[in-house]
């Protein structure tokens, strides 16, 4: 015998299961860093809704948020490209405006330059393996024309023959504290990151060249004993999250509430305050800071050699330093100030 239920009565089932969702969402997005439930991913990359693809032609529009999102690599491999750059991600906000205003200037290059902008110790073992990545189940080869990181990796780098001379510094970044809007954890310094209540999210030294300058600050701000306890003690407490891709991953932990606070490059902080997105920063004062200065050099045996110089010689330009500043970033000055790169 079957049964068949009214509209009213076939709606209350879904009703119930709709509420049910609703709370299971609610309780997830409130659960801490180690906890079981990691919470939903509200927000996710890529911020720029895709305005960062340089592709001209398209095709299908297939970016599904969680599942499938190539956020860190931009452009279009179906032609061979006329310049490809490996950035470190830390200004990817910046890129787009950048590659936009290059291409104005250069318009052979429209819709010829492919980036990718995953942490620099990453893009270094794809350089090592002859430029072959392989994301989810999709391998690649583009050999990078240009590398831009911290002038230490990249004099680094050249030295040991990966990359060409000179090493070309452009801008300089610092330190800040991200936090999510309105400060629920009520930080105010670095040493407050100590605290045993206050959850952050940190970028894994494994993976992520900052890692170094952040020890650095807070051993100027706390001594040792306040970079061991961010760096080992709260993370075996489950109270420090380490992440691979801090440019990404720590504004969407912040956001989801499984952190405190973590500790980023300003401009990070800026892009995400400028976006609309719930998150804020302290400052870190000068004392404490590092600052670091961006770099650049040619590929050792550069496909696009000449290109690549044409890029070097844009981004110290006027109007590229102009698109930094917005973010935060300086004009690199060479006055033998000390600078951590």
């Amino acid at each position: 015998m079957r049964t068949t239920l009214s509209h009213a009565e076939t709606g209350r089932p879904r009703l119930f299961s709709l509420l049910l969702c609703a709370l299971l969402l609610g309780h997830m997005t409130s659960s801490r860093a180690g906890s079981a439930s990691p919470g939903p991913e509200v927000r996710y990359p890529p911020w720029q809704q895709g305005e960062n693809n340089d592709a001209v032609e398209r095709g299908l529009q297939f970016t599904v948020p969680q599942v499938d999102v190539l956020a860190d690599f931009h452009g279009d491999l179906s032609s061979p490209p006329k310049l490809v750059l490996y950035v470190g991600g830390n200004y990817f906000f910046a890129m787009a405006p950048l590659v936009h205003a290059f291409e104005k200037q250069h318009p052979e290059f429209l819709g010829r330059i492919f980036w990718e902008t995953i942490p620099p110790g990453l893009l270094v073992k794809q350089m090592r393996a002859g430029g072959t990545v392989t994301v989810g189940n999709m391998t690649w080869t583009v050999k990078p024309d240009a590398y831009f990181a911290g002038l230490k990796k990249v004099s680094e780098l050249i030295d040991e023959g990966l990359l060409d001379s000179p090493a070309v510094p452009y801008v300089t970044n610092q330190l800040t504290i991200m936090i999510p809007k309105g400060n629920p954890g009520r930080i105010e310094s670095l040493n407050d990151l100590g605290r045993s209540e206050v959850h952050l999210v940190m970028p894994n030294p494994e993976y992520e060249g900052v890692a170094r300058q952040i020890k650095s600050s807070l051993e100027k701000a706390g001594g040792p004993a306040l970079a061991d306890t961010v760096y080992q003690a709260k993370v075996k407490a489950g109270t420090t999250t380490l992440t691979q891709v801090h440019h990404r991953q720590t504004p969407l932990f912040l956001m989801q509430g499984r952190g405190d606070a973590g500790i980023t490059w300003k401009s990070e902080a800026i892009f995400q305050e400028k976006t609309g997105n719930p998150i804020s920063h302290v400052d870190i004062p000068d004392r404490f800071n590092t600052t670091a200065v961006y770099a650049g050099a040619v590929a050792k045996g550069a496909p696009h050699a000449a290109a690549a110089r044409q890029w070097l010689e844009f981004i110290r330009s006027e109007e590229a330093l102009g698109i930094f500043e917005q973010y935060g970033f300086a004009r690199y000055r060479n006055t033998g100030e000390k600078a951590t790169p």
